[in-house]
């Protein structure tokens, strides 16, 4: 049995290396996309009250900046409405990201945005449909199987030691005696 599960933990390291290195390291990115303005813009604030600008506004606003590359709505993939904040997020289906000041239109912030295309490496969708299925699914359940057979090979030692040492526990007899055999 503890042949097997070394070899199967040695085997399953190796079958998992490049993706599992993606996935790490994609995973630390994105763990600092907030402060790494690299991956993902800082949000602004814009003027605190109700949303005053209209759809076409945004739109409008929005076509003014060349890098965006914004000509209809659907150039846009995704708006993040945030009143809170007074700020209206444009996301571009180029993975430009405008920020608009929701009482007056203007411009906070206009930047690209890289957290989007980082998840996708990080899920293996950037690849496609089949390769997430097919390569990253299963290396996560290799690698969970390499969690449990890990935990089992560093067990082995500390019970080895235990029963060396003497530390098992004879069995009682119930009453807090001990069996004598």
């Amino acid at each position: 049995m503890n042949r097997w599960t070394r070899k199967l933990h040695r085997w399953g390291a190796v079958a998992t290396a490049v993706p599992l290195l993606l996935v790490i390291v994609t995973g630390l990115v994105l763990q600092l996309k907030k402060q790494l303005p690299w991956v993902q813009p800082a949000t602004m604030r814009g003027t605190a009250g109700p949303p005053a600008l209209a759809w076409d506004d945004m739109l409008r606003i929005a076509q003014t900046i060349p890098d965006a590359n914004v000509k209809t709505w659907d150039d846009i993939g995704r708006l993040d409405l945030q009143p809170g904040r007074g700020i209206v997020k444009l996301q571009c289906v180029n993975s430009w990201e405008v920020q608009l000041d929701l009482q007056n239109g203007a411009i906070l912030s206009s930047a690209l945005r890289r957290s989007d295309l980082i998840e996708s490496l990080h899920d293996g969708s950037f690849f496609s449909d089949p390769v997430k299925l097919w390569v990253f699914l299963p290396c996560g359940l290799i690698l969970l199987g390499l969690w449990f057979t890990g935990a089992w090979l560093w067990w082995l030692p500390h019970q080895s030691r235990r029963r060396k040492r003497g530390k098992v526990r004879p069995a009682s007899d119930g009453r807090g005696g001990r069996v004598s055999g």
